[in-house]
């Protein structure tokens, strides 16, 4: 996988359709955030301190030269107090506009095009068809070699197919039958089992990444339900 690449960029090359520009994915929001998360870890912006009940700390605040990296770090040092890691997922998931400004990003590479469609003939929505599908297919076969073989991982890969199945687009690259057959082998890059140490962190923000996934369907049932009986 090309390093030119971000993470939270990778994800939402998986994300779009190449054609239409349409945002595919349950909770890319969240996956995108636990990807920045883990570029900052790798980074060594910022460390989950183990003996403080794993909270973030900013262990350099220096710029990243990355405009998202650098917002998302921003947040987390001007923070009164300490979060977990899915606190932060959750928070850096809602930042304002965070999709359409990691596609604006990949319109800066040149990846894609940024378009508007009506919908219905009344409302205007942006769109992101593909323009150059080079590092989207370097991507792909990137993640098709670290799943379907038994080889060591660069970790940004594995990092990404976690990343990928907390976002439930991993069919969008491999058939059910693929992800069937190496369950077990997702699972270990999931887990970070192939990756060294320093990259365990970040592969701790993609579990966080699923539990926010799976507990905000629950949160926002709540939230209609309280709102409809007081009328809010």
């Amino acid at each position: 996988m090309t390093n030119t690449i971000r993470l939270y960029q990778a994800v939402m090359l998986l994300a779009l359709s190449e054609e239409r520009g349409t945002m595919n994915g349950a909770y890319v929001e969240y996956a995108t955030a636990a990807a920045l998360l883990s570029e900052l870890l790798m980074h060594e912006s910022i460390a989950i301190e183990t003996d403080n009940k794993n909270k973030v700390s900013v262990v350099d605040d220096a710029s990243t030269d990355d405009a998202l990296l650098d917002e998302a770090l921003d947040q987390i040092k001007a923070a009164k107090r300490q979060r977990k890691l899915q606190d932060w997922v959750q928070k850096l998931g809602q930042l304002k506009d965070l999709k359409h400004k990691v596609a604006q990003s990949l319109v800066d590479a040149h990846i894609v095009a940024a378009e508007k469609e009506k919908v219905l003939w009344l409302f205007e929505r942006r769109v992101y068809p593909e323009l150059n599908p080079e590092p989207e297919q370097q991507i792909r076969e990137a993640m098709r070699s670290a799943v379907m073989s038994d080889d060591e991982v660069e970790p940004r890969v594995a990092i990404l197919v976690a990343l990928a199945n907390s976002a439930k687009l991993l069919p969008q690259v491999f058939t059910k039958q693929e992800l069937k057959q190496r369950k077990k082998r997702i699972e270990q890059l999931e887990k970070g089992e192939m990756v060294s140490t320093a990259a365990k962190q970040a592969v701790a923000a993609i579990e966080a990444a699923v539990m926010v996934a799976a507990i905000m369907p629950a949160i926002t049932a709540a939230s209609t339900a309280s709102c409809s009986s007081t009328s809010c």
